[in-house]
């Protein structure tokens, strides 16, 4: 990228790396993901403590992202939804990078906008998904 500069714009919320304090938690992606499958198949909570054989209070803040399940107790709550651990991390990718931008400032060595960008203050600002 000889012509341009790339950098990060801090947007709101966000520092100049790009990252945010609104930025979810892993044990609330991995809860609300349990649970979206539990409800998928009907079934309820007892059901699912019961199968795991963890307690439904404890199941129920996994659920909620109160608690981090440690990877024995996760891989005994996929078993009992039929759930594969990749299949929970792919879920859990897909639920993070829809809910995560960046913004970028693309400035030309000039200080003018990359053609097409039809901005006059010398950036473009582009929002990008994660993928």
């Amino acid at each position: 990228m000889s012509e341009g500069v790339l950098r990060v714009v801090p947007g709101p919320g966000r520092d100049t790396s790009g990252n945010t304090a609104d930025e979810p938690l892993l044990r609330d992606l991995v809860g609300a993901a349990l649970r979206r499958a539990r409800l998928r198949q009907g079934r309820t909570l007892r059901d699912v403590a019961d199968q795991a054989q963890v307690s439904l209070p404890y199941l129920s803040e996994i659920e909620r992202g109160r608690k981090e399940p440690s990877s024995e107790v996760l891989a005994a709550v996929c078993r009992a939804l039929g759930v594969r651990l990749v299949d929970l991390v792919g879920a859990l990718h897909t639920d993070l990078t829809s809910a995560t931008t960046v913004t970028v400032s693309v400035t030309t060595r000039w200080g003018r906008p990359r053609s097409g960008t039809g901005r006059r203050d010398g950036q473009a600002m582009v929002a990008l998904l994660a993928a």
